[in-house]
């Protein structure tokens, strides 16, 4: 006789068994034809935001270009060569995802100089990884994963390095069909030495290569190195996007998470990931009626303007002002004071705020 338990009800049933038998419990998901085993409804495994590039607040779906610039949130396009590249959230993606992060070299520069660098890099507060417990004896091992297309075929280089630039891991991976979605998993040991920030500082830099000179090629692919400023590893023959005009390089789905099994990727709720963004970089606004009517304002007005999420330090605001000169004081991570710092006969004024905490 067995008794069968579930959350709703309490059954009776006779079950027979001859000899010895083996009760296995497979849970199992097939996502973009990828099985992932055992694969369970965990939250918060994955430490990257804004893996699924959904969030562009800056932009709004709009191309960038630039030394540094930021084509969606939390994710950092960093280009100095003497090539040029332009970066922009698109809608073209592998199954179950709505928006990749696309690179595409609009002036190549094909023999880069050994300072010279183009990437994309994801930073991760030290907070985030207390618990993998990195350069101790009790350290982690974790595993990238992500989705990546390029119009481009052959091995590609990255690195994840501490917030000193002194300890490094160079990954490789390989992409074997142009102008394809391909799936990629890293698994990573935790580091036994060197310092990883866990507080409000760059726990984590995540790289990847899209073209870097040989002062940033340092690092060796699949172990931990004390070299500087690595970006990708030292294997020759790399892929270089920025080398081949109009080349492109897109990716999504990017998640890190501890342990040595890729598990699905993990989707937030919108608001979710929203905020979570908002505590690196917020787009405001902010209305103040000063309580003064039909007579000239004869001195500087603020007034209280507090931020959706609390930032991770204390950010540095730009922002407008509709009737005068934008400007704030007594910033805090929490909130400002904002107002315009001339005088204008008008009692109430607008504008909005940009509010960058960004590791």
């Amino acid at each position: 006789m067995a008794t069968i338990v579930d959350v709703n009800r309490v059954v009776t049933t006779n079950l027979s068994v001859t000899g010895v038998s083996t009760f296995v419990d497979v849970d199992t998901s097939t996502i973009n034809g990828i099985n992932y085993p055992n694969a369970g409804p965990l939250s918060n495994r994955n430490l990257i935001i804004n893996g699924d590039m959904r969030i562009d607040q800056r932009n709004a779906g709009a191309s960038v270009s630039g030394t540094t610039v930021y084509p969606v949130d939390r994710f950092r396009a960093d280009e100095v060569t003497d090539g040029v590249t332009s970066c922009q959230q698109v809608s073209d993606a592998p199954a179950d995802f709505s928006y990749s992060l696309k690179v595409t070299t609009t002036t190549a520069d094909a023999s880069l100089g050994a300072d010279q660098y183009c990437r994309t890099r994801h930073r991760i507060e030290g907070y985030q990884i207390a618990d993998f417990g990195w350069g101790t004896a009790d350290a982690k091992s974790v595993t990238l994963s992500f989705w990546v297309k390029s119009s481009l075929t052959g091995t590609f280089g990255g690195a994840l390095s501490n917030s000193a630039a002194n300890r490094n891991y160079g990954i490789e991976y390989a992409i074997s069909s142009a102008n394809t979605w391909e799936y990629k998993t890293i698994t990573i040991p935790g580091d036994t030495s060197g310092t990883w920030l866990t507080t409000n500082g760059i726990g984590i830099r995540l790289d990847f290569g899209l073209g870097v000179g040989t002062d940033y090629s340092v690092a060796t692919a699949g172990s931990w190195t004390s070299t500087s400023n690595a970006l990708t590893t030292t294997t020759a023959g790399l892929v270089s996007v920025i080398g081949t005009l109009n080349a492109t390089w897109q990716i999504t789905g990017v998640q890190l998470e501890v342990g040595s099994v890729a598990t699905p990727f993990e989707h937030r709720s919108y608001g979710d990931e929203l905020a979570r963004c908002q505590r690196y970089y917020e787009n405001g606004s902010y209305y103040i009626r000063y309580g003064i009517s039909n007579s000239s304002i004869t001195a500087a007005c603020y007034t209280p303007a507090y931020f959706i999420v609390q930032k991770r330090d204390v950010p540095t605001v730009t922002g407008t002002n509709d009737q005068g000169t934008f400007d704030t004081i007594s910033i805090t991570t929490t909130a400002m004071a904002v107002g315009r710092s001339n005088t204008v006969a008008i009692n109430i004024n607008s504008g909005t705020f940009q509010a960058n905490a960004e590791l």
